[in-house]
């Protein structure tokens, strides 16, 4: 417990350093590929967040889904990939390799769907090559290109306002 804190405690401070090399994107793209961050201790419904980004025009097939828990099971099987802080090493390098996979991806739009900052979670925002970045005010404004502001179990109204705004900067 104590040792997660500390290595907790160097990751944020590694990610807060390379916050700063974070590089707008001026390309006008239209969203054909979508990342999906979920954060599953405090939103369980990714199911309804997937089935509504379908109804919204998203191919089913281009979403790609990765899982973050808090605490990982071992006998138990996720449906989706799903990691922990077990996967980051204490050079705040990822060891997963479905998550290494998933930052090394250049998906059109990414959406952080968490509201709760962890450092894991930020780091593979940070890292990730997305095109065109989106999550929650509540997390740090320098990591996605675009906040909207409401909470983690409002799944709908986020959904809707991402296309109101993607329609407005026209990626749709």
């Amino acid at each position: 417990m104590f040792l997660n804190y500390i290595k907790n405690y160097f990751l944020l401070k590694f990610i807060k350093n390379n916050l700063n090399n974070v590089k707008s994107s001026k390309e006008v793209v239209s969203i054909q590929t979508v990342g999906l961050l979920i954060d599953e201790s405090y939103f369980l419904d990714k199911e309804f967040l997937i089935s509504e980004l379908v109804e919204q025009g998203i191919a089913e097939a281009s979403i790609k889904t990765l899982v973050y828990r808090d605490k990982l099971k071992k006998n138990e099987v996720y449906s989706l990939p799903t990691f922990g802080t077990k996967h980051l090493n204490w050079n705040a390098q990822i060891t997963e390799p479905s998550v290494r996979e998933f930052i090394k991806e250049r998906f059109d739009l990414m959406i952080s769907y968490y509201d709760v900052e962890k450092a894991f979670l930020l780091k593979v925002t940070n890292s990730s090559r997305a095109q065109f970045k989106v999550g929650f005010s509540s997390v740090d404004k320098r990591l996605n290109h675009l906040m909207i502001s409401t909470n983690a179990e409002n799944h709908t109204v986020f959904v809707h306002e991402l296309f109101r705004y993607l329609k407005i900067l026209n990626k749709i």
